[in-house]
């Protein structure tokens, strides 16, 4: 299995209002296909929709690289 970061793509309208969406997902599944199914099936009021490739980015994951911040999904109030 590999691992796929999920994330909208910024100025998308589809998460205008921000609240009760995801932003992003962190996914193991063996492909981009599986990836984007399971973030429909576990989407907010953004909507299946969002998380085809017009709406969202998805990048696999390797170990590869320096120490950094994969992912950080926060919204303020």
């Amino acid at each position: 299995m590999k691992l796929w970061l999920l994330l909208r793509k910024p100025g998308d309208k589809l998460w205008e209002p921000w609240y009760d969406k995801a932003f992003g997902f962190v996914i193991r599944a063996e492909d981009e296909a599986g990836a984007r199914s399971l973030a429909v099936s576990e989407c907010g009021d953004e909507r299946g929709a969002a998380w085809g490739p017009d709406h969202s980015t998805c990048e696999e994951l390797s170990a590869d690289g320096g120490e950094e911040i994969v992912m950080r999904d926060f919204a303020s109030a």
